[in-house]
């Protein structure tokens, strides 16, 4: 750098700096952050507007999270500086997230949804840049070294439906998206329908964006039987489509009706049929019974789709997380009242929003732990690494991921959190079936 160049870049800090002193009387500007701590900066992607599933509340989530912590002075002097990208549900899109990432010089990747894992864990990866708390939703979330997840993704989430299911369930269907993912949750569902010596299910791939679903609907009504028959579908945001196009069957010759819901007892009174009910308080049309899991079904859909009325009403439901209600959740809904601006994307029932909370309490957490005034993808990652504890307030068990925490399940060697939650459909919300979590590492390690 030449003499006369040095000389006019002093002279541009100096006059920022006394302009600044002048604006505050103490070097801050109002409402950030000040000291000589430098930014930290990550991203949060997720796909929006896309014809499979979208995620807009979690980029929207992390600005929350960012908003408020700015507020309060930073995370540990540091403001937190948030970049967004629309992965778009493609490859490509995912991809260019990452390497915008890695050009913008975030120090992680957090609360992110996506399915293209292969495409985005590269070239994070080659910079260094740990992914944390992703969705849970691709298989490299729970391979890749750089990566630590806060849930057990779809991998727990089905193992635990098949636990779930066992007890009540004599026959069941599996919808679920004809795609590489999909292709692993028959075995994953088994594995927890076998724990009680179930048999298995029957597999009903189905295109992931369809328009409609009647056919695998018909299919799956007929090979689950009307005798304590279950159809799981676990289609992302297109489940309301399937389940719609189910509830929209012509009803078979000598099947009952809809029960009005009883009280959670088996006195559910009948309509056209028998209408009896079981331990949800509802036996679903053609005495079939439905279900899902968590980020298929979720209290935005049964809210969207009817409340009380909506056809998920009774339906069985295995989440990651406490039910919404949960007093756990207490100082995320204040967060989120007030700094979110009446952002309709930023649902705290959402499991992505959820999701998005808890992976920015870990980066909260770790970034804290550090207490240095540059914080980088190497520190970061490194600190994960060495063993650093981080309570979420009992929304998950405490998260460390040394190598001795790790699950080691074939395909899911990253899980830490194997803990599921079985919650239920009752009169319009999400409730806990059992209180609790549920572990489900040992299901998780016998799927083949």
């Amino acid at each position: 750098m030449t003499g006369r160049r040095l000389t006019s870049l002093l002279a541009y800090v100096t006059t920022a700096t006394a302009g600044a002193s002048l604006l505050t009387g103490c070097g801050v500007l109002p409402g950030t952050t000040g000291g000589s701590r430098e930014p930290v900066t990550v991203m949060t992607w997720a796909p929006d507007q896309t014809r499979a599933t979208n995620m807009p509340g979690m980029p929207a989530m992390a600005q929350t999270f960012a908003r408020w912590v700015n507020s309060q002075g930073g995370i540990d002097g540091h403001e937190l500086r948030i970049l967004t990208c629309n992965e778009h549900n493609t490859t490509t899109g995912a991809a260019a997230c990452a390497r915008r990432a890695v050009r913008e010089k975030a120090v992680a990747v957090v609360g992110s949804y996506s399915q293209n894992g292969r495409a985005f864990m590269a070239p994070l990866e080659a910079a260094g840049i740990p992914y944390i708390g992703g969705y849970g939703i691709s298989e490299d979330e729970f391979t890749s070294p750089l990566s630590y997840p806060v849930n057990g993704g779809q991998a727990s989430l089905i193992a635990g439906h098949g636990m779930q299911l066992a007890a009540s369930c004599r026959r069941v269907s599996l919808v679920r998206p004809d795609t590489l993912a999909g292709d692993k949750f028959p075995e994953l569902l088994n594995s927890g329908l076998r724990k009680a010596s179930h048999r298995s299910a029957v597999d009903i791939p189905a295109v992931e964006d369809a328009a409609e679903y009647t056919e695998p609907a018909t299919e799956a009504r007929e090979k689950a039987g009307d005798e304590d028959g279950c159809v799981t579908a676990v289609l992302g945001e297109r489940t309301q489509t399937f389940f719609d196009s189910f509830r929209r069957l012509p009803q078979q010759d000598g099947d009952g009706g809809n029960g009005d819901g009883g009280d959670g007892k088996g006195n559910g009174n009948g309509g056209n049929g028998d209408g009896s009910g079981d331990a949800s308080g509802k036996k679903e049309e053609d005495g079939v019974r439905i279900s899902s899991v968590l980020g298929s079904v979720g209290q935005p859909v049964i809210d969207r789709t009817g409340g009380a009325h909506s056809p998920f009403e009774g339906a069985f439901v295995t989440g990651w997380y406490p039910e919404a209600s949960d007093k756990s959740w207490a100082p995320m809904r204040k967060v989120i009242q007030e700094h979110a601006f009446a952002d309709n994307r930023v649902d705290p029932a959402d499991a992505g929003v959820q999701t998005t909370w808890i992976a920015y309490t870990v980066l909260k957490e770790v970034v804290e732990s550090l207490d240095t005034d540059t914080v980088t993808a190497t520190r970061i990652a490194y600190a994960l690494d060495r063993g650093a504890r981080i309570d979420t307030g009992g929304l998950t068990p405490t998260l460390r991921w040394k190598y001795e925490d790790l699950l080691g399940a074939p395909g899911f060697p990253r899980i830490v959190n194997h803990e599921v939650t079985f919650q239920v459909v009752r009169e319009g919300r999400l409730v806990a079936q059992q209180p609790g979590f549920v572990d489900v590492g040992e299901t998780v390690l016998s799927a083949p």
